[in-house]
């Protein structure tokens, strides 16, 4: 599955929703991705098309103008069946890393980060 976004809209650590980091963007048709997760928290949070599950691992690989979420095959059903989404974006790349700051703190034991 795919996704074009303008920009990743991130926040590391969300002081006024108890440190809850969270990557969010928005499609082209108007599609809705987000992951999100609480420090106190073992799973993560993803929201596709304003629709949340939670998640018990996922791969997430963010290069200069992609980022790519695997999700385990248990867990396909929170993006509609899909387990694969890329996702091309325009983000500034004095904007990456807090784009790398946010993904690890929303993956820090609950998945994998790959920096392409």
């Amino acid at each position: 599955m795919q996704l074009i976004t303008t920009n990743l809209i991130v926040n590391p650590c969300d002081e006024e929703e108890d440190n809850m980091a969270m990557l969010c963007c928005h499609g082209q048709s108007g599609e809705m991705f987000m992951l999100t997760r609480y420090p106190d928290e073992d799973e993560v949070e993803l929201t596709w098309d304003y629709e949340p599950s939670t998640l018990d691992g996922l791969k997430v690989t963010l290069s200069d103008t992609t980022l790519r979420v695997e999700l385990a095959a248990g867990d396909a059903d929170a993006m509609g069946g899909k387990d694969l989404l890329e996702i091309t974006h325009a983000t500034a790349a004095s904007d990456l890393a807090e784009v790398e700051e946010t993904l690890q703190n929303i993956l820090k034991g609950a998945g994998t980060y790959v920096r392409a």
